[in-house]
């Protein structure tokens, strides 16, 4: 079965947990990294770097990571080779980032994303498989290169 990391700081917390009810409703399973309830005080680089780590030891494995404005999970996540993070817009958008670019962690914006939007954003992104096209295979071929010369 997949596995999912979810994680998330003070300002995505509350969508977070929205997530995490929606993952366990279609039966994933999942672990959800925190917060675990709200700080104010906590710091996204935290949960970002927990995702993150967890992806790239777990093949196979998705992250979902929220703050406020997803920048800033966004930046961290992507900090690690073989995680390819992104924001999610739409669910357009988490498709094609999906099939094309074999994106294995969809950052939300919570502060920008209606509730409805992130749960179509999350089914998609979980639904959608890459499709291993040759020049996407390139592409990640040579996002490979890059990260082994960094």
């Amino acid at each position: 079965m997949i596995k999912i990391f979810i994680g998330a700081d003070h300002r995505g917390y509350k969508l977070k947990e929205k997530v995490a009810s929606w993952l366990f409703d279609w039966g994933y399973e999942f672990l959800d990294l925190g917060a675990q309830s709200l700080d104010t005080t906590d710091d996204y680089t935290k949960y970002a770097t927990e995702v993150a780590s967890l992806v790239v030891d777990h093949k196979n494995s998705f992250g979902i990571l929220l703050c406020g404005s997803g920048v800033g999970v966004d930046v961290i996540a992507n900090k690690f080779d073989g995680v390819r993070a992104s924001i999610g817009k739409n669910k357009e958008q988490v498709k094609a980032g999906r099939t094309d670019d074999d994106m294995n962690i969809l950052v939300i914006a919570s502060d920008y994303t209606k509730e409805n939007e992130a749960k179509e954003m999350v089914k998609v992104f979980l639904d959608t498989d890459y499709d291993k096209k040759v020049r996407h295979e390139r592409r990640l071929d040579d996002i490979s290169k890059i990260e082994a010369n960094n």
